[in-house]
């Protein structure tokens, strides 16, 4: 082989690998199971068999507002990132909403932590010292972390979590891998990487309640993605039913109910399939807000995202849920409308149960 072609392929071959430790060090494989770290100040109380215990579950767009659209909304506008003004009001907002409700368990999505677009905010941080008073113990998992992102909308960090906050004491967390789309190599390493935040609230009687917080993947066009992340949660689930474990689940799963593909304009409808891969947690759990409620006579009052598009002036679909074990019950539930239209592009979903009674 001659001399220069054996230096050109040294050179290409070393540029490939320089490359690949590149993008190594600056992304993130998390593994399929970790255990996380659990924040508890004071003595929070535990949780007693048979209490009432109300939940919240929203998206709160890393505190965006709802002035933009960006450029990776399904409007596809203009905007890359939010003011640090905007994003200090909808702190405020969601701190102000959060100490109204005052839930007992608050599960979060889109909370950015080191993230350029959001000004590198560590916005749990934020958040905890508006509320730390109500909320003694919470953990969080990232579902989006790179330390740089050569897309020319982000040309930087991302850095993205689900958090827990709860007023009763978690003594275990971990994070549990979804699948995640399909793409070359390269590509998959900057992509986010949707999970389950699965945090464990003792019970005064030596039980355990398991809260599942997740955000699914926003899909641009309807693939198997969801399909195969519905099916992984139903998975887990079917497991703590199967040994008689109580648990919930809510988040945004970025899915329809039954009967709202048909009533969204053309248009509006690219994301999703006539058959929302959702009936595999329905057809088996209770559901909040239920497909009769979602798509019944008052089915207005169950819409939980106003997409930033131009085109819309007003929450259309319903994507935020919350699922229950049969054997805890439903007490009361809605969607916070009213005053939270222009805090972020989600709406919260609220709900009080009854824990199971101890036989």
């Amino acid at each position: 082989m001659p001399r220069l072609l054996r230096y050109t392929l040294l050179l290409i071959v070393l540029a490939i690998a320089l490359i690949g430790g590149l993008i190594y060090s600056l992304t993130w494989r998390p593994a399929a199971r970790e255990t996380l770290p659990v924040t508890c100040t004071g003595t929070p109380p535990t949780l007693v068999p048979g209490q009432a215990l109300k939940v919240m579950t929203w998206n709160v767009q890393y505190l965006a507002g709802k002035r933009y659209v960006f450029w990776n909304d399904q409007a596809q506008g203009p905007d890359e990132a939010p003011t640090p003004e905007d994003m200090a009001f909808s702190l405020d907002e969601v701190a102000r909403v959060i100490r109204d409700e005052q839930p007992d368990v608050v599960l979060l999505q889109e909370l950015d932590d080191g993230a350029k677009a959001s000004d590198y905010q560590n916005q749990l941080k934020l958040l905890q010292e508006r509320v730390t008073d109500l909320y003694p113990c919470s953990a969080y998992a990232f579902d989006w972390k790179a330390d740089f992102v050569p897309d020319p909308h982000i040309f930087g960090s991302v850095g993205r979590q689900l958090a827990t906050l709860s007023r009763y004491r978690i003594e275990h967390a971990e994070r549990l891998q979804l699948p995640v789309p399909p793409a070359n190599i390269i590509s998959r390493q900057f992509e986010p990487r949707d999970a389950l935040l699965a945090t464990k609230l003792p019970l005064s009687d030596g039980g355990q309640l398991t809260v599942f917080n997740t955000h699914l993947d926003r899909a641009r066009q309807p693939d198997d993605t969801l399909q195969a992340q519905v099916t992984a949660v139903a998975k887990v689930l079917d497991k703590y039913e199967s040994q008689g474990l109580p648990w919930l689940i809510g988040g945004d799963f970025n899915l329809l109910p039954l009967g709202q593909y048909q009533r969204l304009p053309a248009e509006q409808r690219t994301p999703y399939s006539i058959d929302s891969a959702l009936h595999l947690l329905w057809d088996k759990y209770p559901m909040i807000p239920t497909n009769n409620e979602a798509s019944g006579i008052d089915r207005a009052h169950w819409l939980t995202h106003y997409p930033n598009d131009p085109g819309l002036n007003g929450p259309d679909r319903t994507v935020d849920y919350l699922f229950y074990s049969p054997k805890i019950k439903r007490v009361q539930a809605m969607v916070r409308q009213d005053d939270t239209l222009r805090i972020s592009d989600h709406l919260p979903v609220i709900a009080r149960f009854l824990l199971p009674a101890t036989p």
